[in-house]
This record gives structure tokens, sequence and C-alpha cells, in this order.
């Protein structure tokens, strides 16, 4: 008779290349944060949609919650194994999924590695021929469709995000850090 069991199979453990850092997510609390709840203007880059009507309101860091809409054209990536071994992921090139549904999507409104605004966005999608997708959302890339998207946003006054290199996974990663008072 064969034996059966509820053991389930062990979830795979991945090793950074860079030397271990005990603290693996990195947080901050601020004191506030402001909620608006914006749409999403038609015929404009996802970048572009979130990015002005939330300067112009002084929001330079911010998390946000996309609640689904249409794309006239939608590009994303995934992160597969990197096949150097030079870190555990590497981004594939552009995947064009053409005119998409989003289903969902989060992202975060912070500054690239030299500084200048950027839009982190993961979300999961819907492809003209049915195909569920997921994967990280090329903001200045894609743009929205004929519907205005709504997007629920919270902004984070008391700190900043910032890419900054990490050592442990040997990439560029969005991090929390102390607001510069120079800005």
């Amino acid at each position: 008779m064969p034996q059966t069991t509820l053991e389930r199979p062990r979830s795979r453990t991945l090793v950074h290349p860079g030397p271990f850092d005990p603290v693996r997510i990195r947080s901050m609390q601020s004191k506030g944060g402001r909620h608006f709840r914006l749409k999403l203007q038609p015929g404009l880059t996802l970048f572009d949609a979130l990015m002005k009507p939330l300067y112009e309101m002084g929001v330079k860091n911010a998390s946000t919650t996309i609640l689904g809409g249409f794309f006239s054209q939608l590009q994303y990536c995934v992160a597969p194994p990197d096949p150097s071994g030079q870190a555990v992921i590497a981004y594939t090139r552009p995947i064009n999924a053409g005119s998409a549904c989003m289903i969902f999507g989060n992202a975060m409104l912070g500054k690239n590695i030299l500084g200048a605004p950027l839009l982190h966005c993961h979300a999961a999608i819907r492809t003209e021929s049915g195909q569920i997708k997921g994967g990280h959302i090329l903001t200045e890339l894609s743009i929205i469709g004929p519907e205005p998207i709504s997007v629920l946003v919270t902004s984070l006054d008391d700190f900043e995000l910032r890419v900054t290199f990490d050592p442990e996974t040997n990439i560029s990663l969005l991090q929390p850090h102390q607001a510069r008072r120079d800005e």
C-alpha cells in the first residue's frame, strides 16, 4: 500500500552572492501621511499620469495602489534567475503586452540612483489573448487607455525612497532613507 505524507516540500532557498546582511527588509515609519485618490488620464504614460499630479501636490515619495484599468500599450519585464550568477535575478528585455488590462498594481514613487524621479511598479495584467501575466511594469513605456484609471496614494512624508546599491544582492534596490534636508 502506498505511503502518504502530509509534509510539504521545502520552499526554495535563495542565496545572494554578497555578504550576508541580517536585516533583510529595511523599513521606516512616517508620523503621518496624506491620502489621495487620483484618476490617471488617458493617453499619458503611467509615469507621467502619476508623477505630474503628485509632484504638483508636493509628493515626492509615496506608496500607491492601482485599482486596475486598460492600457492602450503596456510593456513589462520579469526577473528570472541570473544566468551569469552575479545576482539571484536579472530583468528580461521588455515584453510588449500590447493593449492590456492591469488587474491590480502597486507602485512606489521615489528617486533613481541619480536622484531623478522614479516610479517602480509591479502588477498583474491580462493580455488581449486572455493570458494572465505579472511583472515589473515599464512605466515610461506603458500608455493609459481610453478611460481614466483610479489610484490610491499614501504619501511618505518623513523619509524618502531611493535606489541604492545593495552589496548582499549585488543589485541596486529601492530602499527607505532619511530625507535629505536640502531638497
